[in-house]
């Protein structure tokens, strides 16, 4: 999900708003991509933290998908999925036994609010078959909502010069059209039940 908040913009010139947009970005992830990201004892998303300026959580739980979350200036948030990019390729390469087959493509799955998802599709699929022919990255709009929200994953594959291209057209679509209404957010392991019961002891 992305959410512009600007600061007081009024009458400022459009450079100044844009360097006061704060950009969230959540992406979904399996256990073994997000051992990448977090590393030995934590150093790789320590590094990514400290080198990108942008401020990253990985939801806790045992399930096999998890939710990393992206937050800062729009560049600091760029440079955070770029280096993620970078090294979920270098992890891929390690692990296809050395063969030199060319560079292995990365997939990255953001998590953005059903409502926004239309802006980018664009009428008739024109704004995602512009964002896939000028990135080179293959895009894809889940039709289904995740489970229990009002969220879809969208998925994004190709190296990471290309990922990184796209993710800033997506961005720049999402920020221009702000969600509609109230966003159930995804929690991947949360079943129906859990949730229900959550909010009965809320209730009661």
């Amino acid at each position: 999900m992305a959410s512009p908040d600007r600061a007081s913009s009024v009458g400022g010139s459009p450079e100044d708003t844009e360097l006061s947009i704060t950009l969230t970005l959540r992406m979904l992830m399996h256990g073994k991509e997000i051992g990448s990201i977090i590393g030995k004892k934590g150093e790789t998303v320590k590094r990514i933290r400290e080198q990108s300026s942008a401020r990253i959580t990985i939801s806790e739980g045992s399930c096999p998908e998890r939710i990393t979350t992206i937050t800062g200036s729009t560049d600091a948030v760029f440079r955070a999925v770029s280096m993620i990019a970078f090294k979920l390729e270098e992890d891929l390469g390690a692990g296809s036994d050395g063969a030199a087959v060319g560079r292995s493509p990365v997939t990255l799955r953001l998590v953005i609010p059903a409502s926004q998802c239309g802006s980018l599709i664009g009428k008739a699929g024109a704004k995602i078959r512009e964002i896939r022919e000028s990135t080179g990255a293959q895009v894809q709009v889940a039709g289904d909502l995740l489970p229990n929200s009002t969220e879809r994953a969208v998925t994004v594959s190709g190296v990471p010069d290309t990922i990184i291209h796209c993710v800033r057209q997506i961005c720049a679509v999402i920020l221009e059209s702000p969600p509609k209404g109230a966003t159930i957010p995804y929690h991947p392991g949360l079943s129906l039940g859990t949730i229900l019961l959550s909010a009965n002891q809320v209730r009661g």
